[in-house]
């Protein structure tokens, strides 16, 4: 059996060598860190077929906009000259139509239940537990207008055949009698779900481990040699590394590698910050979303984990205390009984989501480089669509018909 190099040891990366795994393929990851703290570890855990809305919409430039002079905001992008960004931000002004957001949906929508599906198998395994919970997720709101779009949203998610439900506060208060709440209502999410990352993380590199998959932290890919359309080495300092079929899942990283493959794959990092407190009286059960505040909220492990921003600049390692001071403030104006303090900077964890301008990600073959699967760009959802593009990989390696119409996420669109 052929083998397979992945560039990258984030969810997208270890679930692709599972299922490559799984179908007889040798496998070696090259990871640039420890493994230990990427952005499949530090998010909300949240696995989300509802949100089938991309990133790229209507609504979000005018806002955007609005939140640009705002300090606590949840979403910033840093005024810059980089060629980058800016043609990044071309591309997001592009697609932010109705348009895009109708042709998203379904999509998307198959990507996350394929998804679901392969989380609810994968918790069977032996050795897989990861406080996997499908008890949805609640979009709380507290103005008329979040209540107006997050009903148009439950409308337009029945029509694709999710299940969705308008409730009350009486009713939001039914489902967790010991959470105070001050809101005008919330939608319920019900086809999502939420899990431990970092127990679902470890248990993929422990079967990847004793799988006798070769995993080699701390091996940043410095250098690709290309002949004839075809990706010939993986250069890690002095290291070469050679193999029959590539994939590129490097999450944020992912731009500078496929410079080096002499590919153009346009993402922007978008960091994001979160953090635990303990919560031992076990008041909350399902996670939330607080609409106005781009907060989510996620019971796990015996905590809750308080994430959110959006901030698109270059990779760096400033935290933005006004952004998790935003957070923090957010929290009581929904929940009066939850009042987290503000984080000491050394608790406060930060990632960097892949960002396409479309909002959709990257998972296909490359056109340029005939040995190269492209497996990046999931933004907020890496977690949600691990599995999906792990699985999905696994079959474009083989030449099997993907289980799902991938055309929509081809890294040449």
């Amino acid at each position: 059996m052929s083998n397979v190099l992945i560039i990258g040891g984030g969810i997208a990366g270890l679930t692709s060598a599972y299922y490559l795994h799984k179908k007889g393929y040798q496998i070696t990851i090259l990871d640039k860190g420890e493994l230990v703290d990427n952005c499949s570890f530090g998010n909300a855990g949240m696995i989300v077929p509802s949100h089938f809305v991309p990133l790229a919409s209507p609504g979000m430039i005018q806002q955007g906009i609005r939140w640009m002079f705002n300090s606590k905001s949840p979403f910033y992008v840093r005024p810059s000259l980089n060629p980058d960004l800016i043609g990044w931000g071309l591309k997001f002004l592009k697609h932010a139509n109705a348009g895009h957001v109708s042709r998203s949906a379904i999509p998307l929508r198959d990507l996350s239940l394929l998804s679901k599906q392969l989380f609810e198998e994968l918790s069977k395994e032996p050795n897989f537990e990861f406080e996997l919970k499908s008890n949805g997720i609640l979009a709380f709101y507290k103005t008329e207008k979040a209540a107006e779009e997050e009903a148009h949203l439950a409308k337009s998610a029945i029509e694709l055949g999710l299940d969705m439900a308008v409730l009350n506060p009486a009713e939001c208060r039914l489902l967790q009698p010991d959470l105070k709440l001050d809101v005008l209502g919330a939608v319920h999410y019900r086809n999502d779900g939420h899990l431990y990352p970092p127990m679902l993380m470890n248990a993929l590199l422990n079967y990847l481990d004793q799988a006798g998959v070769t995993i080699k932290r701390n091996h940043e890919v410095t250098k690709v040699e290309s002949d004839g359309g075809k990706i010939t080495k993986v250069f890690t300092g002095d290291k070469v590394w050679e193999a029959d079929q590539y994939v590129l899942a490097a999450g944020s990283w992912s731009p500078a590698i496929a410079k080096m493959m002499g590919l153009n794959i346009s993402i922007m990092p978008g960091k994001g910050y979160s953090f635990l407190e303990k919560e031992p009286q076990g008041r909350m059960s399902i996670p939330a979303l607080l609409c106005e505040a781009r907060v989510a909220i996620t019971p796990m492990n015996g905590s809750i984990r308080y994430s959110g921003t959006m901030e698109l600049d270059k990779i760096n390692s400033r935290i933005n205390m006004q952004r998790v001071r935003g957070i923090v403030e957010s929290v009581p104006e929904y929940f009066p009984d939850l009042k987290p303090e503000l984080p000491a900077e050394k608790e406060i964890w930060y990632g960097f989501r892949p960002s396409s301008p479309d909002g959709l990600p990257y998972i296909g073959r490359s056109p340029k480089r005939v040995n190269l699967i492209v497996a990046t760009g999931h933004g907020m959802m890496g977690l949600s669509l691990g599995p999906a593009t792990g699985a999905l990989v696994s079959q474009i390696v083989s030449a099997e018909q993907p289980e799902i119409d991938i055309r929509p996420f081809s890294p040449a669109r």
